[in-house]
């Protein structure tokens, strides 16, 4: 069967396919663009691509819609084309773009990597790369500044925000303790060896800390821990695959108890929990023999075992 003879549908009407019809819309478009009228141009393009979905006459109208702003219609046109067996590498790029302004930039960059799969020496996806992979450090580090701002600003919270006893309030004021923050720079201890403060004032502490995710000390070991950490790394490296140590310790399926003392050390991966050892485990209050077992069997399925004192 001809072109003429089959229908293309567009949108929810079906056109019958007319290359002649097609190209003079197109010309006729490409004519009204030459003299800066793009407005009209595209209702031209759009006709010439009811009669005729050729790649030139879809570029034509992507490319107009995108200069125009109609981003939707222009991102669907260039989807369009990207999906055929070679797509033009312009829409390519251009798609890269449009997918960089929309802050995707994964799928942008996969684009531009196509091109320059094909030509290494591509100018412009070259060019538009580097703008991607700017783009994308440049959002990561936002991420990370509002979840750090975030944290900041909760470690500034004053321990007077919080349901505390009389006695606890008291003791912390002496002591100069006047936000979380400063919570996580002392050890329990150190909080005991106040006077009259008891083992009461300590659980209520304990708990209110709990229940932000956070416990007594913490702050002090996360260099030490950071130093421990690489250390492990650096002895199991050749021997246990990065993926298996940057594996999270949510994917070992612990019970409820086990979970929250690895939350509470702040644990993420399977790296981090071989640098830690069993008396920090069972340090943590309610954390048994029990649990430990449970994580020294977890390690050992994946060939790991928790850090020995020496």
């Amino acid at each position: 069967m001809s072109m003429q003879g089959l229908d293309t549908v567009i949108g929810t009407k079906a056109v019958a396919a007319d290359p002649k019809a097609a190209a003079e819309h197109f010309e006729r478009g490409l004519t009204l663009e030459a003299d800066g009228d793009r407005w009209q141009a595209i209702v031209e393009y759009r006709l010439a691509v009811e009669k005729n979905r050729s790649s030139g006459h879809l570029f034509r109208l992507a490319f107009v819609a995108d200069l125009l702003g109609y981003d939707d219609e222009a991102m669907h046109t260039y989807e369009e084309l990207v999906s055929l067996p070679e797509p033009p590498v312009n829409a390519l790029i251009n798609l890269a773009v449009l997918l960089e302004d929309l802050g995707d930039f994964v799928r942008a960059e996969r684009l531009l990597r196509k091109v320059l799969d094909a030509d290494p020496n591509h100018v412009r996806a070259r060019l538009f790369i580097r703008d991607v992979a700017a783009s994308k450090n440049m959002y990561y580090d936002e991420e990370i500044a509002r979840d750090t701002a975030k944290q900041n600003a909760m470690l500034d919270t004053p321990v007077t925000d919080f349901e505390l006893s009389v006695r606890s309030r008291n003791c912390l004021r002496k002591m100069q303790i006047k936000t979380l923050g400063d919570l996580l720079r002392i050890t329990e201890a150190e909080l005991l060896s106040y006077k009259n403060f008891g083992e009461t004032s300590l659980v209520e502490i304990r708990e209110m800390l709990n229940s932000k995710g956070l416990r007594l000390g913490q702050s002090l070991d996360s260099g030490h821990y950071a130093r421990i950490r690489r250390e492990v790394a650096e002895t199991l490296k050749g021997s246990v695959p990065d993926a298996v140590l940057n594996k999270p310790v949510g994917s070992l399926e612990l019970s409820v108890r086990a979970r929250k003392a690895l939350q509470l050390l702040g644990v993420q991966s399977l790296g981090d929990l071989a640098s830690r050892t069993e008396a920090e485990l069972m340090g943590i209050k309610n954390f048994g023999q029990t649990s430990l077992e449970e994580i020294k069997g977890r390690l050992a399925d994946h060939e790991l075992q928790l850090r020995n004192l020496e």
